[in-house]
């Protein structure tokens, strides 16, 4: 089975890749859904994230107050390394898990949808890299237009992912989404048709 890892930077449209793939009949492993996932109530890793950063994390019924847990995690680099040390090994753990399921049933390909692949180095466990690919000013654009940011939270949030020449420098497919989405589906086509034929 061909291990395709999809990324790319805020506002890329890397979602919309990777659900035109799914809808091509490919099995997708979202990391952000199983982040969200292993958070759910009653789970081990909500478990040590709230000894570690409070207990009163934890709401009366048993879910997370996401916003106090962003607030005392994202503020400093130490925080926000004790957070990834917690989540990102049960978040890798959990998306193999479900990259073997796919093997096991002999499909040709699975994609492992990850903003962070080439940041973390998770890239070189994949036989295929693909980064979707928008010019900064157009990301920050769309990040204003369609998720609601404010100019200087899009150009920050940009700011704090590696730069897309490391990211583009570790792909062996570039996926262009600077022009509209009409310009994606014949790309990501081509790309699909590749993964049926093994290459």
């Amino acid at each position: 089975m061909i291990r395709v890892g999809l990324t790319g930077g805020i506002g890329s449209g890397k979602s919309t890749v990777a659900r035109m793939l799914a809808n091509e009949g490919f099995t997708v492993v979202d990391a952000d859904q199983i982040a969200r996932e292993i958070m759910e109530p009653g789970s081990p890793v909500l478990a040590e994230v709230a000894r570690e950063f409070g207990e009163e994390l934890v709401l009366a019924d048993g879910s997370l107050n996401r916003a106090e847990l962003a607030h005392r995690a994202f503020t400093t680099a130490d925080a926000t390394a004790r957070l990834n040390a917690i989540t990102h090994p049960a978040i890798r753990a959990e998306s193999m898990r479900r990259l073997d399921e796919a093997e096991a049933r002999d499909e040709a390909a699975a994609v492992y949808d990850m903003p962070l692949l080439v940041d973390l180095g998770l890239h070189k466990a994949m036989d295929l890299t693909v980064v979707v690919d928008v010019e900064p000013e157009e990301r920050v654009r769309r990040l204003v237009a369609s998720r609601g940011l404010d100019e200087a939270d899009a150009r920050a949030r940009i700011a704090r992912q590696i730069p897309d020449a490391e990211r583009n420098a570790a792909a062996d497919v570039i996926i262009n989404n600077n022009g509209p989405v009409e310009e994606l589906g014949p790309q990501v086509e081509a790309l699909a048709n590749r993964l049926r034929s093994g290459k």
